[in-house]
């Protein structure tokens, strides 16, 4: 079974963008030295806990300083941008590290609607405009669109991977008609949706070349520890987490940033953010190395997916790393 990371850069409190950043490239190369398939950065905009805006540029950064594992995006926010200079991002990856770019898209907004109105002030008509904004952005990844009048220089060879990014029947839908691959967000959706999403996937999949197929990714949200009990500790800290920025929405947001064990422990809830929280850890994989593994191979073979990717967001970059590390043992001798 492939694993994967999707990171989102978090920002823990006491600790620098740049800290979070440099954090990355640490989980990045250990997530290499460990045998992980892929390595995917989130978008986010003006989020003050998150330091990861313009993943394209971190993860040539990333790119650089690990030889195999495969880089990507998760996803590269389609509407706010041209569809060619999206590809030309991209190429320009693949160029510098070739067969090993991924471009994930999507089409959430990833911030607050400040965010959006500051990036593309057509957001919402590109919203709508998906569809055809994003065949011919696949027209540009594998030179459908090049002409004598339109080229781009560098081009890829191969060229970069492109997954869609989505939890609906209509993004799986469009996925499989345009020849992409497919990942569904588990830890953000209504997983009583992922069959008929998935299904609708791989019955409307057209090869855009021959031999190809399709192919599953289902991303979840994990903590994994020596025992059930540290591992709820650190899944704690995220979830406390978000319920600050809940709390704090509209808010200039100090306190943006993830807090420690400690401080979470001590965070005093409400009995609705109680009951939230419990329902927040059964859409979780925590706990320890060997739990976790049976219920994503569960997970997986209910998907048919032929990867998992994995996201962790901890106080410490060393319990994250050490998450990796068990749940990557574990699954490997499960």
């Amino acid at each position: 079974m492939k694993l994967g990371i999707l990171d989102q850069a978090p920002i823990s409190k006491g600790s620098t963008a740049g800290d979070a950043l440099q954090d990355a490239v640490r989980l990045a190369q250990t997530g290499e030295s460990l045998g992980y398939e892929r390595f995917w950065l989130a978008e986010h905009h003006a989020m003050l806990g998150f330091a990861s805006s313009t993943p394209e540029v971190t993860l040539a950064a990333i790119g650089s300083r690990t030889d195999n594992i495969r880089i990507g995006s998760g996803a590269t926010l389609i509407p706010y941008y041209s569809p060619y200079k999206v590809a030309e991002n991209y190429h320009t990856l693949g160029t510098l590290f070739p067969g090993r770019v991924d471009l994930g898209i999507g089409r959430a907004p990833g911030g607050p609607a400040e965010a959006t109105e500051a990036l593309n002030k057509e957001y919402l008509k590109n919203v709508f405009a998906n569809e055809d904004r994003v065949a011919e952005l696949m027209g540009y990844i594998h030179h459908d669109n090049h002409t004598s009048k339109l080229k781009m220089s560098p081009l890829a060879d191969p060229p970069p991977e492109v997954w869609m990014l989505g939890t609906s029947v209509k993004s799986a839908e469009l996925a499989g008609k345009l020849g992409m691959n497919y990942c569904f967000g588990y830890f953000m959706s209504n997983a009583g949706d992922m069959r008929e999403v998935l299904d609708t996937y791989r019955n409307s999949f057209t090869p855009r070349k021959e031999g190809q197929k399709p192919q599953v990714m289902v991303t979840v949200t994990a903590f994994t520890a020596e025992s059930e009990a540290r591992a709820r500790d650190i899944a704690m800290s995220s979830i406390v987490w978000g319920i600050e920025r809940e709390r704090s929405f509209g808010e200039s947001g100090e306190n943006d940033g993830l807090p420690s064990v400690e401080d979470a422990k001590r965070f005093e809830l409400t009995a609705e953010e109680r009951d939230n929280v419990e329902k927040r850890l059964q859409n979780m994989f925590v706990g320890t190395g060997g739990d976790i593994a049976a219920r994503l191979k569960s997970l997986a073979a209910e998907a048919e997916a032929d990867e998992i990717m994995i996201s962790t967001n901890t106080y410490s970059i060393e319990d994250k790393l050490k998450s990796f590390e068990l749940l990557k043992k574990a699954m490997d001798e499960v």
